[in-house]
């Protein structure tokens, strides 16, 4: 997974700050990227004795917001997860200072275990599919019972207004990315299509989920977590950029998109139970949910899937800025900026079905 440096950092820098601050990680360094990580690059460093620990920076250059790419608050929650059940990587040191390596970053354990891209598994039998599938779900409900103040969190976010302020960052974040210009093309990114109209839409606060005031993971998914090499269970969740306090639901409609989400790496036609022995239903997700964290998505998952088809797009739009800029920093970037509009109207004509489902229930 790991290969060819595609973003140089200054190696003998990194090296001379780990022997004065870190000197639990032995140097000289072998230093390689890894290619999934499309926003932070990531990188896979080696000590001479064949210890391995991940690099996690932000990108270089100017960056098209700073409300992205926030390494400190991914290092600030892993960290702070070190103490529950959770499981998490061990942290190993945050630097701030951009004289270093050109960014702030920090390190982390390199967890040696199973990784997937692919949600479906297609590679193990169908009972291990079942078992580390049911692991992911309990595993999440596991951290959504995590009381952010216990934990020293408490200042990581709001307990309330979660939905509008993700509304209000996206909104401005996609804004952004929509003035970028193709440094060969000299062409705008431009917007995505029907924005603004999604927007209205997941602004009403007669229809917004109410607010739950728990730790979100923002990007939870299958391919963001390790596995254990033999045993059916999780043993590390990895990319907590997006991590704040707010509602479960976004991170339970992440972790389901297979079920009703195309996406790059995998259509929805294909990740069927019925085509695929021991994938679970969406509806055992729900259950084996429900059981660990108490909460009962059901009735909200009509607008958690728009909401979460939305603010993909959304992502997918600063994939393709990025692109633009060459700041890209995931070997596939151009094949993402590729799919943007046409995931965007899939977004769309999600957010035209919730509307037509929900009526307003004037849940604040």
């Amino acid at each position: 997974m790991a290969g060819a440096v595609r973003q140089p950092i200054d190696v003998p820098s990194l090296e001379r700050y780990l022997d004065h601050n870190v000197p639990a990680i032995k140097t000289p360094l072998d230093v390689k990227q890894f290619g999934f990580g499309q926003s932070n690059p990531t990188y896979q460093i080696t000590t001479p004795d064949g210890n391995k620990y991940v690099l996690r920076k932000k990108p270089p250059g100017k960056l098209l917001s700073k409300m992205a790419h926030k390494v400190e608050r991914e290092y600030k929650i892993i960290h702070a997860l070190g103490q529950t059940d959770v499981p998490v990587p061990k942290t190993y040191c945050l630097c701030e200072d951009d004289s270093v390596i050109g960014t702030p970053f920090y390190i982390m354990e390199f967890l040696d275990g199973r990784h997937f891209t692919d949600p479906a598994m297609p590679e193990l039998d169908p009972a291990e599919r079942t078992a580390l599938w049911q692991d992911a779900v309990r595993t999440l409900a596991k951290f959504h019972r995590v009381v952010p103040k216990l934990v020293g969190l408490d200042g990581f976010g709001k307990p309330t207004g979660y939905y509008d302020r993700q509304i209000a960052t996206f909104t401005t974040v996609a804004r952004a990315q929509a003035q970028a210009v193709d440094v060969e093309t000299k062409q705008p990114v431009g917007e995505l299509p029907h924005f603004m109209d999604m927007v209205r839409f997941f602004a009403d606060k007669t229809m917004q989920p109410q607010d739950r005031g728990t730790l979100v993971h923002g990007d939870y998914k299958i391919d963001n977590m390790i596995f254990h090499k033999s045993e059916p269970r999780v043993i590390g969740l990895l990319d907590w950029e997006m991590a704040t306090v707010g509602h479960p639901l976004t991170d339970f409609c992440n972790l389901t998109s297979p079920y009703f989400l195309d996406s790059v790496d995998h259509k929805k036609e294909t990740f069927s139970p019925d085509l695929v022995p021991g994938l679970p239903t969406r509806a055992d997700c729900i259950n084996w949910y429900r059981e660990v964290s108490g909460y009962d998505p059901t009735g909200d998952i009509p607008w958690g899937d728009a909401f979460f088809a939305w603010r993909s797009a959304v992502i997918m739009h600063g994939i393709k800025a990025r692109y633009a800029l060459r700041q890209a920093s995931s070997a596939r970037a151009a094949e993402y900026a590729r799919t943007t509009e046409p995931f965007a109207l899939e977004a769309w004509e999600r957010v035209k079905k919730a509307e037509a489902q929900i009526s307003p229930k004037g849940k604040l």
